[in-house]
């Protein structure tokens, strides 16, 4: 039996910024004995419940089933525990898998060696019994394994979500620093956003913000277009309680109302992917126009959200802070009575908007050090 069997219980990768509240999306989905740790969320659940979250999640990265934790102070050690599992309760020797590894104050110092370990060990096993062995694969893998060290203590779990969960399945355009899709759904969760109010983002880039917006506004879960999940390699599958549990779901998506969510941007190009990767999602439902945001005639009584240009998005280096200014005055007069979340890619530029922020939140994204913050406008 494996260790998820024997415990029900799961690690859920989430960055640091939204820990707090990707541990109040897994108990509103039902998990239990929810508890933070080391880059992830602990939480037990029975396996409906986990193939629901992987489904149904927004914030969360990827979901890992731990199959054996052991101490390790040596590659030959690691390599001869890993080969004891019996991988051919996962995959085929003719199929493909991956493997991923973190190392932190332990013997063995590199993760890449860590994970060539694992994999050796893996494809040494079928070799020995078969004759052959799995190849391994960048993407798209068969299995996805990750092997976690810390202290010297080993843990080896299987990817149940079959790769990163922020790959909803709609985003067939991407663009210049696009916004990750779990860090979308994190400021649309911040803003408290229900859907009893227009959603408007004026600087849609590929659409992550409004496509989200779709998602939640109809109860669409994230993970409807993936075309498969890493928990169907589980031994203990059931697929009949996966058919149920993506038939549940399926039967509560209600589309919103027609205008409920829409946005612009100024780049013929960034409209045209937008409207793809939405046209992928729900063809027709989220309008988007090609237009200059400081050529809006108003955005009054909405909720708007965006990630405006920063220097990655533009010229490197470029100082934008007339820009912000500009966007500042923009809000001010010509969006009384909506609520801004402006996420701030260099939040340098917080202080060049000049608008008191209800409230600021650290989220990083691709390496910076962001922030998103509230504007109330009167």
């Amino acid at each position: 039996m494996y260790e998820y069997q024997e415990t029900q219980t799961y690690l859920a990768q989430v960055a640091e910024d939204v820990k707090e509240i990707a541990i109040g999306e897994l108990a509103a989905l039902g998990a239990g004995e929810l508890s933070p740790t080391y880059r992830g969320i602990r939480f037990q659940a029975s396996p409906a419940l986990l193939y629901a979250i992987n489904l149904r999640a927004r914030l969360v990265s990827r979901i890992l089933a731990p199959l054996a934790t052991f101490n390790c102070r040596s590659s030959r050690y690691l390599y001869k525990k890993s080969r004891e599992i019996p991988w051919e309760d996962f995959i085929d020797s003719d199929q493909t898998l991956s493997v991923n590894a973190s190392v932190s104050h332990s013997a063995i110092k590199h993760s890449r060696y860590a994970a060539l370990k694992l994999k050796d060990a893996v494809v040494d096993r079928f070799r020995e019994q078969t004759g052959r062995r799995p190849s391994v694969a960048r993407h798209n893998a068969d299995l996805g394994l990750h092997l976690h060290l810390l202290h010297n203590r080993a843990t080896v779990s299987l990817d149940t979500s079959g790769g990163s969960l922020h790959r909803r399945g709609y985003r067939v355009s991407g663009g210049p620093a696009p916004l990750s899709e779990t860090l979308g759904a994190a400021i649309l969760t911040l803003s408290e956003w229900d859907g009893s109010v227009p959603l408007y983002d004026p600087f849609c880039g590929s659409g992550t913000l409004l496509c989200e917006g779709y998602l939640l506004a109809s109860r669409t879960p994230p993970g409807m277009l993936r075309p498969r999940f890493g928990f169907e390699r589980l031994p203990d599958f059931e697929p009949e309680t996966w058919q149920r549990v993506r038939a549940q779901a399926a039967a509560g998506i209600a589309p919103p109302a027609p205008g409920l969510i829409a946005g612009s941007d100024i780049s013929c190009e960034a409209v045209a992917g937008a409207r793809r990767n939405a046209g992928k999602l729900a063809p027709g439902a989220i309008q988007i126009e090609r237009e200059d945001v400081f050529r809006l005639e108003s955005l009054e009584g909405r909720t708007i959200v965006c990630n405006p240009p920063y220097g990655i998005r533009l010229e490197t280096g470029r100082d934008l802070s007339d820009f912000y200014r500009r966007l500042g005055d923009f809000l001010k007069q010509r969006c009384r009575g909506a609520q801004a979340y402006v996420y701030f890619g260099e939040r340098k530029y917080l202080k060049k908007i000049g608008l008191r922020a209800s409230w600021k939140k650290a989220l990083s994204n691709g390496g910076l050090d962001g922030r998103l913050a509230k504007f109330e406008l009167y």
